[in-house]
């Protein structure tokens, strides 16, 4: 099979996972870069990345790439890729441009251009050119631009695969799910430890840690863009998901939230993802949450407002500190990681981090803190003068 080159975007902070889900789906010529990684392979090698990457954004395909100096400059390189090859006019198409010191003016612009590109490649072929669609098209058109070269994509996932097809019911402020995965990843976590998030909102971080011990693949109850684009092997992508084998053994993953809605849309979403073993879950304060075995992970993204049923930042400080004092009372032998951007956690919770993790939740700058549970005070005492 021919081999083709793809860039898979994720999470920043998480691309040392994403290039081990690579390598473990015999990808070659994987470079790990900041907000990505990329990679070569054949369509196999693409399929099952679609189907099984956990931390992966989307898998672009590489079209090409050149210099360029003004807008006339990309578009001619637009113009020459052989757009029919990989679909048609009945398809519809939308262009993104991403950007790092461009000297280009407006973004807007080259956006335009590139649209007009392919579109003119159409029509010069056969006199029919493709319609826009930018809120749900069959074919997106990614273009990169560093201050001396272009390069374009196509993308081959569709909608974002962290949009796995389980999850509706989304809550305030959702995790999105290929960042709950890399929570899991980081913690440490394996199938046949005790798992608890006690702040689980809609579920995500534990509905993740399920289809990974089921060894459910990520994109398990969804549709890709290839599967629509010329070239699609229907044979080859049956043999890569009849690859899979589904785990039944059951596991002990439990979670719990002090809001009724966020456990309601819990269990609308447990019942769309489909695992092959229960999930336990209680709508409970997180004060009054108790270890279920003598040791296990704890991984949560710990909300405001009225899920921990706080209104205030002096409300704030406080809950964080009863709930470090509940955790050191209850939970020694315990690991808890927390992802949050407020940097000042700790000290709220007056212990010590063990590591702290750089991390992106889109835009907002997190940190995963871990803490090693051990009874008392996890935070060294000055002595008296």
């Amino acid at each position: 099979m021919t081999t083709l080159s793809f860039f898979a975007p994720c999470p920043r902070g998480l691309e040392h996972l994403l290039e081990a889900e690579l390598k473990a789906i015999n990808a070659t010529y994987i470079k790990p870069t900041h907000g990505g990684v990329g990679f070569s392979g054949d369509l196999a090698v693409m399929y099952r990345a679609n189907l099984h990457s956990r931390i992966a954004s989307r898998i672009l395909l590489r079209l090409g790439s050149s210099g360029y100096k003004k807008e006339d400059d990309v578009y001619n390189l637009v113009a020459r890729m052989p757009w029919s090859s990989y679909f048609s006019t009945d398809h519809t198409i939308k262009v993104e441009v991403t950007a790092i010191k461009s000297p280009l003016k407006s973004l807007e612009f080259i956006t335009l251009r590139i649209k007009d590109a392919v579109c003119d490649y159409f029509r010069d072929l056969m006199d029919v050119r493709p319609s826009v669609d930018t809120v749900n098209p069959d074919v997106r058109i990614y273009a990169f631009l560093t201050e001396f070269d272009a390069t374009i994509y196509l993308d081959t996932s569709g909608d974002a695969l962290f949009k796995r097809g389980w999850r509706y019911d989304k809550g305030r402020a959702p995790l999105r799910e290929n960042l709950a995965a890399g929570l899991l990843m980081l913690s440490g976590w394996t199938p046949d430890q005790t798992l608890l998030d006690p702040m689980c909102g809609s579920g995500t971080i534990v509905i993740e840690a399920g289809l990974m011990a089921a060894n459910i693949p990520a994109g398990w109850q969804r549709m890709f863009a290839f599967e629509k684009y010329r070239g699609f092997d229907k044979n080859l992508w049956d043999d890569v998901r009849n690859d899979v084998v589904i785990d039944k053994t059951p596991r002990a993953l439990f979670a719990s939230d002090i809001s009724a809605h966020a456990v309601n849309d819990l269990e609308s979403n447990l019942a769309r993802a489909q695992l092959p073993f229960p999930i336990a879950f209680e709508q409970s304060n997180v004060l009054d949450v108790m270890p279920m075995s003598p040791s296990g992970i704890l991984v949560t993204n710990p909300p405001y407002g009225e899920r921990i049923d706080v209104t205030t930042s002096d409300e704030t400080t406080v809950f964080f500190k009863q709930w470090a004092d509940h955790l050191k009372a209850n939970f020694a032998g315990w690991n808890a990681y927390l992802l949050t951007s407020d940097r000042d956690t700790p000290k709220y919770m007056r212990l010590a981090p063990s590591k702290k993790t750089p991390l992106y939740n889109g835009a907002l700058d997190c940190r995963l803190f871990e803490f090693k549970m051990v009874a008392g005070s996890a935070r060294k005492e000055k002595p008296a003068s």
